[in-house]
């Protein structure tokens, strides 16, 4: 089946089935413009002609970078010029990496990071949530990948709203907290729709299905939030209600649901596009803590199939143990474990690797991890094991990692090796 036809973003108004959307455009976050200064050495904006046709999506292997609403908050969105300008700089910088996929995060708190009627503006816009920024993002961002050649998958984070008080700082009055507080539930600071809802469930997919509509995405992709919590009074009227008898199977049931209805609501929208989940690498947490049923998911093809692609986040290192002794999850440990898990022919198989670890560690109880990962090639080293193991991709975690103002000056060295194996060297 072809690929459908892009459709032309900007802000004039279109209706589409039974909503009327407005196309618009996602804004990302307020910032300064001298934060585009990065340790890995500035790659210049350049300016490449516009292809006739868009890319579709990228072939062979997968090799991403997720720019999340942090990465966002360094850009400067005082109005469209200075935006374009700082969208094209981080976009050259992937692209010279050898990057074929950017991830971005456009709804991380229950508001959209372009135009919604479903979700308000994001307060990373303009400080204020639900602050309309006058000009449009998610058109100019998606202009500048596609002229590059970069594939563009929507990040979005399904249930959570507020991670703490003072994260967002406000709450707009249409915020799902404001007007549908029956959806919610509380962890801690932090506030989420509840998995057991499903009108919350189907709002989700309402606002995927919004976004597809409007904007010419390369895909959805959700991460390793789900269930907040494993406490049993979270959901325990929905779960009464049920009849069920075993709470973390009912649990996995619901989640399953709302990915499932996400999947097909992506291949309605274009056969062509993929959905994809970044879990958290630790299989065990993923099954039992936050109910996401990975490696049933990976097993999942033809009719029955619920995601395109998974990308545990692997972010420890070669050597990492526990303290209790165990190395079960360092790379060359996990790696084969998760490579292992039976998987569907038509679902694909990529590794998350952190980038954030450079020069810090990931705090093995060997006291050797800021050795390992300051070595300038550390990631670059796992991408090699990647490929000799037969693995489909990988992803960094994340763009100011390597880029920005808070890179370590051992980005530079990273960044300088990652080239150097895709063949992406000046």
């Amino acid at each position: 089946m072809t690929r459908r036809r892009r459709k032309k973003t900007g802000t004039t108004q279109r209706r589409f089935g039974r909503r009327s959307f407005l196309a618009g455009a996602v804004v990302l976050a307020g910032g300064a413009a001298a934060a585009l200064l990065h340790r890995c050495g500035t790659v210049p904006v350049s300016n490449p002609p516009a292809p006739a046709v868009n890319p579709a999506l990228p072939s062979g292997e997968w090799r991403a970078v997720w720019v999340s609403y942090l990465d966002w908050a360094e850009l400067d969105f005082s109005g469209a010029d200075p935006f374009r300008a700082g969208a094209a700089q981080l976009l050259d910088n992937c692209a010279g990496l050898g990057l074929n996929t950017v991830i971005a995060q456009v709804r991380p708190f229950g508001d959209a990071l372009y135009r919604s009627s479903l979700y308000p503006w994001s307060h990373l816009c303009t400080g204020r949530q639900g602050q309309d920024p006058g000009f449009d993002p998610l058109d100019i961002f998606l202009q500048e990948a596609h002229r590059r050649g970069i594939s563009v998958e929507a990040w979005i984070n399904p249930y959570r709203l507020r991670s703490s008080g003072a994260m967002p700082p406000n709450l707009a009055p249409e915020n799902l907290v404001n007007t549908h507080p029956e959806w919610l539930c509380t962890v801690g600071e932090g506030t989420y729709l509840n998995p057991a809802e499903p009108a919350a469930a189907d709002y989700v997919v309402q606002g995927v299905a919004e976004l597809l509509q409007n904007y010419p995405v390369d895909g959805i992709h959700f991460d390793d939030y789900f269930y907040p919590s494993t406490d049993a009074a979270l959901d325990a009227a929905q779960f009464a209600a049920s009849g069920a008898s075993d709470l973390g199977s009912w649990r996995r049931q619901k989640v399953t649901a709302l990915v499932q209805a996400v999947y097909r609501t992506v291949k309605a929208a274009d056969p062509t596009l993929r959905f994809g989940i970044s879990p958290q690498g630790n299989p065990d947490n993923d099954v039992n803590q936050q109910y996401s049923d990975v490696t049933a998911w990976l097993a999942a093809g033809g009719e029955q199939a619920v995601i395109d692609y998974l990308c545990p986040q692997v972010y420890w290192g070669y050597g990492f143990t526990l303290s209790s002794g165990s190395t079960r999850f360092a790379f060359e440990n996990i790696l084969p474990e998760w490579l292992s898990y039976p998987r569907a022919e038509d679902v694909a198989l990529y590794f998350g690797l952190g980038a954030y670890r450079i020069g810090t560690g990931d705090g093995s109880s060997d006291g050797d991890s800021v050795r390992r990962w300051s070595t300038g090639s550390a990631l670059a080293a796992q991408v090699e094991d990647l490929r000799s193991k037969g693995a489909q991709g990988w992803a960094l975690y994340r763009y100011g990692s390597l880029f920005g103002a808070s890179a370590p000056e051992l980005a530079a060295a990273e960044c300088a090796a990652l080239r150097r194996i895709n063949g992406a060297e000046p």
